[in-house]
């Protein structure tokens, strides 16, 4: 199964709910500093919320950036 491709909003949302926890520390325009309390590594992500972010790039940032296993990925989407 592939990763489906998401607005920003969309993944924003992915990211900031359990049990990711992110949590937006500084802003500037669409460039977002997001940090988690979980123990995941901090991360930029600057998407505008109504961009569409293809598959593969939605699946750099959850397995690559953040840290989860494809399956665990897939699972929060």
């Amino acid at each position: 199964m592939r990763f489906p491709a998401l607005k920003g909003q969309q993944l924003l949302a992915v990211l900031l709910r359990e049990p990711l926890a992110y949590a937006i520390v500084r802003q500037k325009g669409s460039h977002r500093k997001l940090c988690s309390e979980r123990g995941f590594p901090d991360i930029g992500f600057s998407f505008h919320d109504r961009a569409t972010i293809p598959p593969g790039v939605v699946r750099k940032i959850l397995v690559a950036d953040v840290g989860l296993s494809e399956a665990a990925a897939r699972a929060l989407v």
